[in-house]
């Protein structure tokens, strides 16, 4: 979704997100040193994006404001955000314009597979908006995209970064049923801070939903990721973590909360290098089979490098019982 070039920077995030605009402004920080990064040039970043916009695809790189897109796009890494631009919820920290949302585009699954093959992706992650307004909140439309990509790229895997699926029976087995390489929902936050930064989601209805994955196919890679800087404890992550290894989750990604706008919820603080190395020391003598934590790191940040090294970890594992 593009932005009208014309509007200040208040006027658009007052469209994309108007059920905020009421809320007073919390002033955006000044990012220090370590996470500032420089705006996107390449040309390889150019030709991802007119593929996108060819194709009629929305991505979460543009949509949540990653940082990494210049990072990403260069190397033709891109995250396809299915079920339309508009999200039905309203969370205290996301970008992704919310209100009423789109129709289902039906060629979407098919020109998501077009995207993947054009851009020659050895591993795809596909994400969505929430979508409480379908009676199975997307579910099909990620199980035909699944099915669209191994029809034109079998030799692509495929990560898929869902929604809750919150009061949607059934939507989570039809998705394990179509075998994605990697489920991976995320937390977000700790359960502290639900209230007013994750409203509309349950903490104890996600950590169950990756509970769920496993119980169906205990095969499968599950994958979660939470943010700092937003207020929480480091007692209270230490407890996400355990949360999460008792879903037997295997790879937890921890990035640091970017303000989007004024609107958002406001940075707490700026968590240090050497904490999130901390973090990562501390997850993996829990039990993850993977951890990414560090400033910038987002859900399909590296995806297929990570997805590389936890089929390396699983391996390895797997070889130390024998």
């Amino acid at each position: 979704m593009d932005d009208a070039p014309d509007l200040t920077k208040a006027e658009r995030a007052a469209l994309r997100h108007p059920e905020k605009a009421h809320r007073p402004d919390n002033p955006i920080q000044r990012k220090p040193e370590w996470i500032r990064v420089k705006a996107p040039t390449s040309v390889e970043y150019h030709e991802t994006r007119k593929l996108m916009r060819d194709l009629n695809l929305v991505t979460v790189c543009e949509e949540a404001a990653c940082p990494n897109i210049g990072e990403c796009w260069k190397k033709k890494h891109a995250t396809v955000m299915i079920l339309g631009a508009v999200c039905t919820r309203a969370c205290a920290f996301c970008n992704v314009a919310t209100g009423k949302p789109d129709q289902l585009d039906p060629h979407e699954p098919e020109n998501t597979a077009k995207a993947v093959a054009g851009l020659g992706m050895a591993h795809i992650v596909i994400t969505s908006v929430d979508r409480d307004d379908l009676g199975d909140g997307g579910a099909m439309q990620f199980v035909r995209t699944i099915e669209e990509i191994r029809a034109r790229s079998p030799g692509t895997t495929i990560e898929i970064l869902t929604p809750d699926f919150l009061r949607k029976d059934g939507a989570l087995e039809k998705i394990v049923a179509a075998r994605p390489d990697v489920y991976n929902h995320n937390l977000e936050t700790v359960p502290r801070l639900y209230p007013t930064i994750r409203p509309g989601a349950r903490y104890f209805h996600s950590l169950r939903l990756l509970q769920r994955v496993k119980e169906l196919d205990a095969s499968m890679f599950t994958k979660s990721g939470i943010m700092v800087g937003l207020g929480e404890e480091r007692t209270e992550i230490s407890q996400v973590m355990d949360d999460l290894r008792s879903a037997d989750v295997d790879f937890l990604t921890i990035g640091q909360y970017l303000q989007p706008t004024p609107k958002h919820a406001a940075v707490a603080r700026f968590v240090t290098p050497d904490e999130f190395e901390a973090y990562k020391t501390m997850a993996l003598a829990k039990g993850f089979l993977l951890v990414s934590s560090s400033p910038l790191t987002r859900s399909s940040y590296h995806a297929d490098a990570d997805f590389q090294r936890l089929q390396a970890a699983r391996a390895a594992q797997v070889s130390a019982l024998r």
